[in-house]
């Protein structure tokens, strides 16, 4: 069990190494903004080797970080060392980073024969024949190449942007408008004599159907579109 184990966050400075006694829990809520300093250390106190409880100076830490306040130091050491995490929280991030890939490409990628983005289900299980293996030290963000590369074999994809037209009659365009510039990126807008407003907007391929549902929900159906341009 992780109580049971020690977990130590350190930093290397001027040659000199300040390591605290953190809860890997709490340092990782503290790293992410949802708890504080004195929550995500176990004792209040920077040393330069935990393990064999020998404090550092504070004549160092003066000089390195321009204060000897403990909580002020161990909050450095927290946004900029390293800090351990457990075997759970490794799993927990691991997964994250595949859910965050496989969203990216359901979003942004189509069948280029159909123009319809593949279901993530089907991108979940390309993945995993196509063998893909997640890097711990990348970003979810710099991964979506290579698990592409791992599911083309299996899938027929391409990342693919749509230019859509859209219509939406005067009693729903004020309070569709908000809603419509959060689908995409607004490339053109009017607003008609009539009061209706018309758009042109460009979205990520595989964001067509939400796009729709959201439009159709907002305006009980009464919006019209018309795909423009697909590149």
């Amino acid at each position: 069990m992780s109580e049971n184990k020690i977990y130590i966050a350190k930093l290397k400075k001027g040659g000199k190494v300040f390591e605290i006694d953190i809860d890997p829990f709490e340092a990782q809520n503290f790293k992410q903004g949802k708890t504080t300093v004195k929550n995500a250390i176990k004792a209040e106190k920077i040393f330069s080797d935990a393990k064999k409880g020998m404090l550092a100076s504070a004549k160092d830490m003066e000089s390195l970080f321009g204060t000897s306040d403990v909580m002020e130091v161990a909050e450095i050491i927290l946004k900029e060392g390293e800090v351990p995490t457990t075997t759970e929280q490794r799993h927990a991030i691991v997964d994250e980073k595949r859910k965050r890939i496989v969203n990216i490409i359901h979003t942004n990628a189509v069948d280029p024969r159909t123009h319809t983005p593949h279901p993530v289900a089907r991108i979940e299980a390309a993945l995993e024949e196509g063998k893909f293996r997640m890097d711990d030290n990348k970003s979810a963000e710099d991964q979506v190449e290579d698990a592409l590369h791992a599911i083309r074999p299996i899938l027929a994809i391409k990342f693919e942007t749509k230019e859509i037209a859209v219509k939406i009659p005067a009693e729903y365009a004020a309070k569709s408008y908000g809603v419509v510039k959060t689908l995409g990126k607004m490339l053109r807008e009017e607003w008609l004599n009539d009061g209706s407003l018309a758009v042109v907007i460009e979205i990520p391929g595989g964001m067509e159907e939400e796009m729709h549902n959201k439009l159709n929900g907002l305006c009980h159906g009464n919006v019209e579109t018309k795909i423009l341009n697909t590149k």
